[in-house]
């Protein structure tokens, strides 16, 4: 029987179970059990991507709870924690020959014995391997036929963003240049971009495209985040729904609408002044820095007007935090009522919300909910906003 899971894949950890730095610009909070007790109990979330498990010390922390009897590893993949299954991932860095920037992987694996055998080849391609997002000395091919040795799954991550990414620098440069594009195993599209922007390129249709929150702290986590079709959270199963087999798919993805990603416009680096895509100088400050913006880019990459396959919906949306209004007190009134966050989002009625919080916000909640919030863009680093009007 399938069933349908919220699953957001792209978590950082901002410390290890010795308080040393994993993601060096992550919250102290985020740790391995902290981002499973808050996406099993307050977000409501069925399937976590960390991507910083191939650090040894994430793995004790794993070995760790499966010891105390908390967690336990699951036949077809991954780590069940109370309500959470855990995909042990890592995200890399590449830059071999054959690419024109750095561009960061997704990659994941079903099971402990399979990470930790990647992460002691890692050794000997990275100067640090604590530490998440590092550089891989090596061929994107040579990484991508080790996570497949490994039975794993490779996407590269975020190809959208202005730095370190597929697409995002302002060159010419096609997937098949860097990568085998039959180990693929879908395309993670990044908080600026959606569905219908990617849709333009058409090396890209042949992909599945997933949506993920790239949480460098606690309450970012399933900003974005995606609904999967599948009989159960498994690694293996989300393999089958990246490649559609036997009815598991991605059902819907959800993201904030493009324009609040903080590289949609683009902008000088300097004091944010909105630019065209060919601008060399600020006319206000004169600066030289400016970054182009995602939906820029994407312009110049458009080579079809849309992909003949049929996508699953892009339902704009943002977490409870940037709602107007919505503050801590509020916010932990509406879990105290309804349990997670993916309930207050998707299936609290109007009727309920009033009994919790004022009007205004339970119809920014609605509205939120229907993609009717107002948007103001983001660009050069600086995320956007919302509002009810």
């Amino acid at each position: 029987m399938l069933n349908s899971y919220f699953a957001d894949l792209h978590i950082h950890i901002g410390r290890d179970m010795y308080n040393k730095p994993v993601k060096i610009t992550g919250a102290k909070s985020l740790t391995l059990s902290n981002i499973l007790e808050e996406s099993s109990r307050n977000k409501g979330i069925d399937l976590v991507g960390v991507i910083d498990c191939h650090a040894p010390n994430v793995q004790q922390e794993i070995k760790g709870l499966i010891n105390e009897g908390k967690a336990r590893e699951l036949e077809d993949g991954g780590i069940r924690f109370e309500e959470v299954t855990l995909l042990m991932g890592s995200e890399i860095e590449i830059y071999d020959e054959n690419c024109k920037g750095p561009i960061h992987v997704l990659c994941f694996f079903p099971n402990l014995e399979n990470i930790s055998i990647f992460s002691e080849w890692l050794t000997t391609k990275m100067k640090n391997i604590t530490l998440s997002s590092q550089r891989y000395y090596g061929t994107a091919k040579e990484l991508q036929y080790k996570v497949k040795e490994l039975e794993g799954i490779f996407i590269p991550a975020h190809v959208f963003t202005p730095f370190k990414s597929l697409y995002g620098k302002g060159v010419n440069q096609s997937l098949t240049e860097v990568f085998d594009p039959d180990l693929i195993d879908g395309i993670e599209l990044g908080l600026s971009s959606d569905t219908y922007m990617a849709d333009h390129i058409e090396e890209l249709h042949s992909y599945t495209f997933v949506t993920n929150s790239d949480a460098h702290s606690l309450p970012k986590i399933a900003r974005e985040y995606q609904e999967i079709v599948m009989e159960n959270a498994t690694f293996k199963e989300f393999y089958w729904a990246l490649h559609e087999v036997n009815g598991r798919k991605i059902q819907r993805n959800f993201g904030m609408n493009p324009r609040l990603g903080k590289y949609h416009m683009t902008v000088c680096n300097n004091c944010f002044t909105e630019l065209t895509p060919d601008s060399t100088i600020c006319p206000n400050c004169q600066s030289k820095k400016i970054i182009k913006g995602v939906s820029d880019r994407i312009q110049e990459l458009t080579n079809v007007e849309k992909s003949n396959r049929e996508r699953p919906p892009y339902l704009y949306q943002v977490p409870l935090e940037y709602l107007p209004k919505l503050g801590p007190k509020t916010f932990k009134k509406l879990l105290d009522r309804f349990g997670t966050e993916m309930n207050v989002i998707h299936y609290a009625s109007l009727e309920d919300l009033l009994e919790v919080v004022p009007n205004p916000i339970a119809q920014s909640i609605i509205s939120m909910r229907e993609g009717k919030l107002h948007v103001k863009a983001g660009g050069g680093g600086k995320y956007g906003t919302v509002s009810n009007n």
